[in-house]
């Protein structure tokens, strides 16, 4: 999820965090980016949300700067969903950029949508993306077929592209896809993030979430 601060929003985050991010947080704020809603902290009151501002890697040694804040729910200006993967096609690298125009036509109706280095390229221009990035995704399957189709489907392109990402189940629990696949094949609990905690779960639970067929 994307949201857009208001300038009280910004003024605050500037007024408590750490010096170094100021700039960051002037930049975001003059060109009215988005940040990125995060995993609640503990101790977060009811009317804040957690966010996170991570920064381009750095040009000399890659370092990636995750920045944490939280803002008041009234200062949001408006929330969207993560990116389509068709909105990030052109922040891609031309080596990628074929084989992921193939991912989405193979996807329709799959709704794919994009996250991580790929999409905050898209967003900012900024130089996210590098050698090492991966094209992180998110899928949203409304039964056992699509998530099925799309296993299938995510595994193929994999061999041409470096995928990486969640399938994400109705009500918000979030599996890596790849780990999914894993404990498909060789029953096991997976990792379940959720806004608000991280968990152990068998497929079964999940798979009762999607419609049958």
């Amino acid at each position: 999820m994307l949201v857009w601060l208001d300038d009280a929003g910004w003024l605050a985050a500037q007024a408590t965090d750490e010096p170094q991010h100021r700039a960051a947080f002037r930049l975001w704020q003059i060109q009215s980016w988005p940040v990125i809603v995060r995993r609640a902290d503990a101790d977060a009151a009811p009317d804040e949300i957690c966010l996170g501002l991570p920064l381009p890697p750095d040009e000399d040694s890659g370092q990636k700067t995750r920045i944490s804040l939280r803002a008041r729910v009234a200062h949001i200006k408006k929330s969207a969903t993560a990116m389509e993967l068709a909105a990030v096609l052109r922040a891609s690298p031309s080596t990628w950029r074929a084989q992921l125009a193939a991912l989405q036509r193979d996807a329709a109706g799959m709704h794919l949508r994009a996250y991580g280095s790929l999409a905050m390229e898209a967003i900012t221009e900024l130089p996210y993306v590098s050698e090492t990035s991966d094209v992180d995704i998110l899928f949203h399957p409304t039964s056992r077929r699509q998530l099925e189709d799309g296993l299938a489907m995510l595994s193929r392109h994999a061999a041409q592209l470096p995928l990486d990402g969640e399938i994400v189940f109705p009500g918000g629990a979030a599996v890596s896809w790849k780990e999914w696949r894993m404990a498909i094949a060789n029953p096991a609990k997976v990792i379940v993030k959720e806004l608000g905690a991280v968990r152990l779960a068998d497929t079964a639970s999940l798979l009762a979430l999607l419609e049958p067929s």
